[in-house]
């Protein structure tokens, strides 16, 4: 088996989620056979469920992520290339290319559009693979960024990466001794920036798009579980996983 295929699938089996139905199928499996022992997993996964809904909670585990570099401002010189780290996407006929960008797609783009605007003489490189599209998701950016107003030939593809790291490796020898600003998930950007580093870049980093924004304001829902934030708390357990992951590797 491919092995980005074998880390997508054991991945995917260790989400929070993932883990909350196993619990609920062997609940069910020994409810007969043994009783005590299906009542605890039950007892796990409500438990998990409940935790992992939390804002609270799911807040504290990824406002550590996130906190780690500011909104990107201007550059004091400037800027050579714009790099906007690969998404996801649907291609669907019929839709413009900004509706088949799956939403941290959408927002890397938004963010690296504001930055092209205060530094119209970079270039901008969109990455990521085709992931079992029909196109990648770099050429996928590019169109959705031509039609919110840039010039198709100050964008430069790369089709082929699958993973952060493959990014980081396949990019670096163009932007070498470069300046250049990296736009991704603000919870993705420190495992992001390390990547780079690590080929010799020494990129601006430009969170988009924190999942945690307080403005000093709790309403009560707050405190309240949320569908939303089981995602966030996926979100960033995988980042987590991935960062002890690099951390392994280095």
């Amino acid at each position: 088996m491919d092995l980005f295929l074998l880390k997508k699938i054991i991945s995917l089996m260790i989400m929070p989620l993932s883990i909350i139905v196993l619990l609920l199928v062997v609940a069910i499996l020994f409810y007969r056979i043994k009783p005590k022992f299906s009542f605890f997993a039950l007892l796990t996964a409500t438990t998990l469920l409940i935790l992992t809904t939390l804002p609270p909670i799911s807040d504290a585990l990824m406002t550590p992520l996130e906190n780690n570099y500011p909104a990107f401002t201007r550059s004091n010189k400037p800027v050579d290339y714009i790099i906007i780290l690969g998404g996801a996407h649907t291609t669907v006929e019929g839709l413009p290319a900004t509706s088949q960008l799956k939403s941290s797609s959408l927002e890397r783009l938004v963010e690296a559009i504001r930055i092209y605007r205060l530094h119209p003489e970079a270039q901008i490189i969109t990455s990521g693979f085709s992931g079992g599209d029909v196109s990648s998701n770099a050429q996928k950016v590019k169109q959705a960024a031509v039609l919110l107003g840039v010039p198709a030939h100050r964008i430069i593809t790369e089709n082929y990466p699958k993973d952060t790291e493959e990014e980081a490796e396949f990019i670096a020898p163009r932007v070498l001794n470069r300046n250049v600003v990296l736009v991704t998930s603000a919870n993705h950007l420190p495992r992001a920036m390390a990547y780079f580093e690590k080929y010799g870049i020494n990129a601006i980093p430009a969170p988009a798009s924190p999942w945690v924004k307080k403005n000093g304001l709790t309403p009560w829902q707050y405190y309240l579980p949320s569908a939303k934030k089981l995602q966030q708390t996926s979100t960033a357990w995988h980042e987590t996983l991935g960062r002890i992951v690099q951390w392994f590797k280095s």
